[in-house]
């Protein structure tokens, strides 16, 4: 049954007719481009992050244990991902448009599938969880991410935002309850990888010129030499320790 734009009471459909209600006074350039990055667009920025923090997890003093962390990300989503079969099975809640008018639907595909949860709105959260515990910095900035994720799906019109919300509620128990046991299994995984020849995907080489302070010349550490002697070449490597995982 369709139920009418005027009729609605329900706060959750109230707020979707709210949200989607842009997307019908909005130029048609614009649907387009929210509903790229709603459908794509968020996930390859996501993915851009963790390619970043990664990156960053290399150059760490406890590098094994920032990348394992990272790890964590894409199979959590995976674990949420499996999760959220049974749910939206047992759920069984249909697309919005499908028993509701009025709603501009920018994406097309989606009449035949489960509405709760929100995939992608787990997906989004899912990686920001988990890349927090490795970066808050680019954990915020991934935590802006999800949460756009979750307007761009209710401004599309494919989905409720109690679904979003059931996404990121879903992400965050999964990252959080399961990190202990999958760390018990990633950092010393990653450990000893470090020790293999693939130790480079785990830590950055040593005896760059930005690991050392050395120039391709050698003038840099020579003058440091120079200046300072072997107490200058030690202040150059040291790196503070960290006092948690997040940095």
């Amino acid at each position: 049954m369709s139920t009418p734009l005027a009729d609605t009471t329900n706060p959750d459909l109230d707020l979707l007719y709210a949200v989607n209600g842009l997307a019908r006074r909005a130029p048609e350039s614009l649907d387009r481009a929210v509903s790229w990055v709603g459908e794509y667009g968020i996930l390859i920025g996501l993915a851009l992050l963790g390619l970043v923090a990664w990156l960053q997890a290399r150059r760490r003093p406890d590098a094994p244990v920032a990348v394992a962390g990272l790890l964590w990300a894409p199979l959590s989503v995976a674990v949420a991902e499996l999760a959220n079969l049974p749910v939206s099975a047992i759920v069984d809640r249909p697309r919005p448009f499908v028993d509701h008018s009025g709603l501009e639907v920018l994406v097309e595909g989606k009449a035949g599938t489960h509405s709760f949860v929100s995939d992608h709105s787990t997906m989004s959260m899912g990686i920001a969880v988990a890349l927090f515990l490795v970066n808050r910095r680019l954990g915020w900035i991934a935590g802006g991410l999800a949460l756009l994720q979750g307007f761009c799906r209710m401004y599309m019109g494919v989905h409720y935002p109690t679904d979003v919300l059931g996404g990121f509620a879903l992400a965050t128990a999964v990252v959080l309850l399961l990190a202990p046991i999958a760390m018990a299994v990633l950092v010393p995984l990653c450990h000893a990888l470090a020790r293999t020849p693939l130790a480079p995907l785990v830590r950055a080489r040593r005896g760059t010129g930005a690991d050392t302070g050395r120039g391709p010349g050698g003038g840099r550490q020579g003058w440091r030499s120079r200046r300072g002697g072997a107490r200058g070449t030690v202040r150059s490597e040291e790196q503070p320790p960290e006092s948690d995982l997040a940095a």
